[in-house]
């Protein structure tokens, strides 16, 4: 049965989508006027590489047999849908068309799968041990997630690197790390066993009768997706730096020794929580994939075009390790790394708009 998806954001959401609409479901995405008619004239492109293949090949969202459409947030009519996939940015949700969508969605009761990097707050609220931590001043806007019920909302660890080509129009996406989503279940089994559904749909698809990368995976622990806890702190927010940003790479592998220490605290903070070892993702694994990783994060490079937010998942973990009593100083001085360029962007900018 084909499914109907919503996705809020049309940019790393197009590829989630675009594995929907091979698997022949229905996927809207949400985004900026200009670019949902850009999308609904041309489609989607998704730039992917498959296995043993040296060149990516371009998947067309209008060859694919699922329907997708694209509509600013003020036009989603919600009684459509039967899952809502969040793919923006943590701070773009405070945007007010945005914001006022988000309180139909919750209000409707629609389960919700994040794929961002930055955990919703009532996801956050499932885990027992953080319940009830002070953690709001990690978040852009935490009032924008007051009516979600956290066994309505889900994370998938957005581990597929991807990134729109400067050069390109809104709607292309190149896929640099075709890795899987791995996503947590839902508390109500309905809303797992459509989880489930679509991974199955997706682990289906080929391709010229080859195997098509970036699966869905849907896991019954909660502690999966913050694996990539561990890599952010590690490579994403260290390619912050008080000068130019650099690629994650350098980042990783400019002190392997430290690079390891920060990760292993990180997994450490995670099994706290209530992680299991298995949950995790081997810090060697990582280093190996952060080889092939040579651009910025798209932290740094937000960071380095002058955005006066981003998500601040460097600033959570280090809240969390706080209110644990597991300071970091490695993980402080990233914290403080980042805040200060922040800083400078609002001093430089007036406003902070700039």
């Amino acid at each position: 049965m084909a499914r109907n998806i919503l996705i809020l954001g049309a940019s790393y959401g197009s590829l989630l989508a675009t594995k929907l609409l091979m698997a022949r479901h229905n996927v809207t995405l949400v985004c900026r006027k200009n670019t949902a008619e850009l999308i609904n004239r041309d489609g989607t492109e998704v730039r992917i590489k498959l296995r043993d293949e040296a060149e990516h090949r371009a998947i067309f969202s209008r060859d694919l047999p699922g329907r997708l459409d694209a509509k600013p947030p003020q036009d989603v009519d919600l009684s459509r849908y039967d899952l809502v996939g969040l793919a923006m940015q943590e701070p773009q949700y405070t945007n007010h068309t945005i914001r006022a969508l988000m309180v139909r969605i919750a209000l409707a009761k629609l389960p919700c799968l994040s794929i961002m990097n930055m955990p919703p707050l009532p996801y956050l609220k499932r885990i027992p041990a953080l319940a009830d931590m002070e953690l709001e001043e990690a978040y852009t806007n935490a009032q924008v997630w007051e009516r979600f019920e956290p066994g309505l909302v889900s994370l998938c660890s957005p581990d597929p690197q991807a990134f729109r080509p400067p050069e390109e129009a809104p709607n292309v996406l190149h896929v640099g790390l075709p890795t899987n989503f791995k996503a947590a279940a839902f508390t109500e089994e309905r809303h797992t066993a459509l989880l489930r559904e679509l991974e199955a749909d997706i682990d289906a698809v080929t391709l010229a009768g080859q195997d098509v990368p970036v699966k869905l995976k849907v896991f019954s622990s909660l502690f999966v997706p913050l694996a990539k806890w561990s890599m952010l702190l590690t490579g994403n927010y260290r390619c912050i730096t008080p000068q130019e940003p650099q690629s994650i790479r350098d980042a990783v592998h400019g002190d392997l020794n430290l690079s390891r220490s920060i990760y292993e605290h990180v997994d450490a903070v995670a099994r706290r929580l209530g992680a299991d070892p298995m949950d995790q993702v081997p810090f060697e694994k990582y280093a190996k994939a952060a080889e092939s990783l040579l651009k910025p994060s798209s932290a740094a490079r937000a960071v380095a075009a002058g955005a006066p937010f981003i998500e601040r998942v460097d600033l959570l973990v280090k809240l969390i390790s706080h209110q644990l009593g597991m300071p970091n100083a490695e993980v402080d001085r990233t914290v403080d790394t980042v805040d200060q360029k922040l800083n400078e962007k609002i001093v430089v900018g007036g406003s902070g708009a700039s």
